[in-house]
């Protein structure tokens, strides 16, 4: 609203009180053009895996009236389910962020997923019956004089290594006799909003799927061989869970991993599904590891994704990075190294893999003895410069004769065989989530941590933690905090 000269504050302290109350009206109408944002990208992401879903049945039913067994269905059946759970993944993402953006508003209502009604569990699953402590007086008026009226009960659905159980939480609804005020303790918190699976199997689907490389299709497959209905879209939409709470987590481990006085760094190749075909993106890793140096920081790794290999993507990644960085010649590195870079320039330590390949050449004596007089002397120099080189490369002489695939597996083995199983990611979402959850994982595996009892910790204790203290779930404090307490230790 434009307000006439005459109608404008005449002193300072009016003027400073007009402009704090315009700019809260300005952050309302900002939350609530955000929230109606998230609510639109939450029903949009809705409809594309409702329309997901009913293409694969289409397809199944095709593939069931008209007999196709052919290599090429089997493959559109493969691609259409991994589409199916790239987007039901994101949906939850996206559900959650607007929730989020309506909780800071209240003129606009968070938009609800509607999900298929749950199956329920078969009658001879074991069950845990864990009864909160009810309360001894009256919240209201304090009286003793309660009474049960009723009980709420979640069911958990929870693993056990090699079976299975429901826990089934029950919260006592009690009355006053004195007030009549019906009491009932909060309910817990649970991993998953409205899900049904505890921590444990929760870090089980996610180790699985990111540490194992086994697809959430297969997982689903394997679920239904122990008698428990786990669908595909379902076990997507708890990855969307836990990827969006072990989040805060990645961004720690980022901002120690680019804290780091050196870096590896290097990318592989991923295949990203878009709409209509499938392209080549990355998955660029950067390692801060000071082991071999004595270093006292705990070592990490840091994963990103991308849809294609252009420099831009390392420059973005390494944006507030000024230190060393040991990478191969890849031309995209070069801007990171000059010396006008608006940020503090990066010194290159480049690859001796890379390095010694001249020296090879130049100390090829069977090369030499087959070209006679023709051929140039052998340098002695160079001849030295591999005798060095090679002891720095023990690997090579484990894996020689080897193919060369099979020396590229011993290389890029985890990446490998992830990108093998998948077959490709289902969108750069999908990508990105991958890159997260591989950050968690080998960051673990980094500090010789259990990555799948450090997920069922994290995902349980997660959401009651302060920011102020997330940093006591990284993985290297994590394990010191365990190794202090042996009691936490056996519990995780």
């Amino acid at each position: 609203m434009t307000l006439k000269p005459s109608d404008l504050p005449s002193d300072l302290a009016s003027a400073y009180l007009a402009l704090l109350a315009e700019r809260e009206a300005l952050q309302a109408e900002r939350d609530v053009a955000v929230a109606d944002a998230a609510n639109a990208r939450a029903e949009l992401s809705d409809s594309e895996v409702l329309i997901a879903h009913l293409e694969l049945r289409i397809e199944k039913l095709k593939r069931e009236l008209h007999g196709q067994r052919s290599e090429r269905t089997a493959r559109l059946l493969e691609q259409l389910e991994l589409e199916l759970e790239e987007l039901a993944t994101t949906a939850t993402e996206n559900e959650l962020a607007a929730q989020a953006a309506a909780a800071k508003t209240q003129s606009v209502s968070a938009f609800t997923r509607k999900r298929p009604v749950r199956k329920p569990w078969p009658d001879d699953i074991e069950r845990e019956r864990v009864v909160i402590e009810a309360p001894r007086t009256c919240a209201c008026c304090g009286g003793s004089r309660l009474a049960k009226v009723g009980e709420d009960v979640t069911k958990t659905l929870e693993e056990i290594p090699r079976r299975f159980k429901v826990i089934e939480t029950v919260r006592e609804k009690f009355t006053c006799r004195d007030c009549e005020k019906i009491s009932q303790p909060p309910a817990p918190f649970h991993a998953t909003p409205r899900g049904f699976i505890g921590p444990q199997l929760l870090a089980t689907i996610l180790f699985d799927k990111f540490g194992m490389h086994i697809p959430l299709n297969r997982q689903s497959v394997r679920f239904k061989a122990e008698r428990i209905d786990l669908p595909l879209s379902t076990l997507a939409d708890h990855v969307g869970h836990g990827t969006f709470a072990v989040t805060p987590l990645f961004q720690l481990i980022e901002r120690h991993v680019l804290a780091a006085e050196r870096l590896h760094g290097d990318d592989t190749t991923i295949r990203i599904l878009a709409k209509g075909k499938c392209t080549t993106g990355r998955i660029w890793t950067y390692v801060r590891d000071d082991r071999p140096f004595a270093g006292p920081a705990p070592p990490a790794a840091v994963y990103y994704a991308s849809g294609d290999r252009r420099g831009e993507h390392p420059q973005k990644h390494l944006a507030v990075f000024g230190g060393i960085l040991q990478a191969d010649c890849y031309s995209g590195f070069e801007p990171l190294f000059d010396p006008k870079r608006k940020a503090m320039p990066i010194t290159p330590a480049f690859c001796l893999a890379h390095a010694r390949r001249g020296f090879f050449e130049l100390a090829d004596i069977e090369k030499a003895a087959r070209d006679g007089q023709k051929g140039k002397p052998v340098s002695p120099i160079a001849l030295e410069a591999v005798r060095r080189l090679d002891a720095l490369f023990e690997i090579e002489r484990a894996i020689n004769g080897r193919s060369a695939d099979g020396r590229r597996a011993v290389r890029q083995e985890r990446i490998a065989l992830g990108r093998r199983n998948w077959t490709f990611a289902g969108s750069q979402r999908g990508a990105d989530r991958a890159a997260i959850m591989l950050t968690m994982i080998t960051t673990c595996r980094l500090n010789d941590v259990d990555p799948k009892a450090w997920l069922a910790d994290v995902l349980a204790r997660i959401a009651d933690l302060p920011t102020s203290r997330l940093h006591e779930l990284l993985p290297w404090e994590w394990k010191l905090l365990r190794q202090a307490n042996p009691t936490d230790q056996q519990a995780a």
